[in-house]
C-alpha cells in the first residue's frame, strides 16, 4: 500500500531526484506585527525571538551560516535549500528582498529557496522577484493559522483569511510553491474549527501544509493569558484526532510537511505533552493505521487543484 501521508521528503525527491535538506538561515528580518506597522506585541502565540537560529544577531551573515550549517547535508549528498525561517522574510521594501535573493542565489551548490512570511507582506512586485530567482525551486511558507477572521483578530494576526487566499493564488499563478501553516488549539477554537481551516486551505493551490499544535511558550502574550487561567491548551488525544482527520481531508498530492510542533529547548510552558514530539508522531501513525486513514480519503474537491509550483 502507498504511504498514508505524502511527506515533504517524498515531494523533494520528486523535484530533485534525491534527498533534500532545508538549511535554516537567519536574515535578520522583522515583522509588521512587531515593529509598529500593525502592532508591537506580535501574534498571541509568538515569542520575541521568532522561530529561527538567532545567528544574525550573533554576527553571522548568510554565507557564514550556510558554510557552517550545510556540512552534514553535503556529506550525505543532499540537495541544499536555503530556508529563511524566522519572522517575515518578504517584509520591507522590494529592494531588500531583491538583495536577499541575490545573496542566496550566490550560495555554493544551492538547489532551492524557501522563505517564511505573511500573506500581507506579498505584493505583485515581490512575487515577480521570487518567481525570477535563478534557482529551480522557490517555496513560500505562508502563515494563516486560522481561516476564522474572529480568531485571527483574537490572536492579533493583523490580516484576514481573504488576504491569505489572495496571496496564495497570486504566488501559485506565478509558479511558486506555497506551504500553508495552520494551528490547532488556538484560543476559542475547537477541533471542528481547525478542520474548517484545513478545508479552506485544501481548496487553494497549495503545495504543502504544516500542521501545528498551539504552544504556550515563554515570552509570548499567550503565556500571560494561560497563567491567568484564560487559556486551556488542546489535549494530546484531541490533537492526534485533529491531525488524523485533517490528513484524510487533504488532497493526496499536498506535502504534509509537519504533523506537530517542535518547541525550542527551554521555551515550552504548556502543554507538557508537546515535548514528546516523537511519541506524538508515533501515536498519529498508529491511529492512521488502526483506523485505515490515508491522505485524500475524504478529499472532495477537484483533484490536482492544489499542486501549484514550477517544476525542478
Amino acid at each position: 500500500m502507498p504511504p498514508r501521508v505524502h511527506t515533504l521528503s517524498q515531494a523533494f525527491r520528486a523535484v530533485f531526484g534525491r534527498r533534500a535538506k532545508k538549511i535554516p538561515l537567519d536574515a535578520g528580518s522583522s515583522c509588521p506585527n512587531r515593529d509598529g506597522a500593525l502592532s508591537r506585541g506580535g501574534c498571541l502565540f509568538c515569542n520575541a525571538a521568532g522561530s529561527g537560529t538567532g545567528l544574525h544577531l550573533k554576527g553571522f551573515g548568510l554565507r557564514a551560516q550556510w558554510d557552517q550549517l550545510t556540512l552534514p547535508a553535503r556529506r550525505r549528498g543532499e540537495a541544499l535549500i536555503a530556508y529563511l525561517q524566522s519572522f517575515s522574510n518578504t517584509y520591507g521594501p522590494p529592494e531588500r528582498l531583491a538583495a536577499l535573493l541575490a545573496e542566496m542565489a550566490a550560495l555554493p551548490d544551492i538547489a532551492g529557496i524557501c522563505l517564511g512570511t505573511r500573506p500581507d507582506c506579498l505584493g505583485a512586485g515581490k512575487i515577480r522577484l521570487l518567481a525570477a530567482a535563478p534557482v529551480s525551486h522557490v517555496r513560500l511558507e505562508l502563515g494563516l493559522q486560522s481561516a476564522n477572521d474572529a480568531t485571527l483578530a483574537r490572536i492579533n494576526r493583523g490580516h484576514s483569511a481573504a488576504d491569505f487566499a489572495k496571496a496564495t493564488r497570486a504566488a501559485a499563478d506565478a509558479g511558486l510553491f506555497v506551504t500553508a501553516h495552520v494551528m490547532a488549539g488556538l484560543p476559542g477554537e475547537t477541533v471542528d474549527d481547525f478542520l474548517a481551516t484545513v478545508d479552506f486551505v485544501a481548496a487553494l493551490p497549495i503545495a504543502g501544509i504544516k500542521l501545528h499544535n498551539t504552544l504556550v511558550v515563554a515570552g509570548a502574550p499567550l503565556a500571560d493569558l494561560y497563567a491567568a487561567g484564560g487559556y486551556a491548551p488542546i489535549s494530546r488525544d484531541n490533537y492526534v484526532t485533529a491531525v488524523c482527520r485533517a490528513i484524510a481531508r487533504l488532497p493526496a498530492q499536498v506535502a504534509v510537511e509537519r504533523q506537530n510542533a517542535d518547541p525550542a529547548p527551554g521555551e515550552l510552558i504548556a502543554p507538557a505533552w508537546a515535548a514528546d514530539k516523537q511519541g506524538i508522531l508515533r501515536q498519529i501513525a498508529e491511529r492512521l493505521e488502526r483506523e485505515d486513514i490515508w491522505q485524500g480519503r475524504e478529499w472532495s474537491g477537484r483533484q490536482g487543484e492544489a499542486s501549484g509550483g514550477r517544476g525542478g
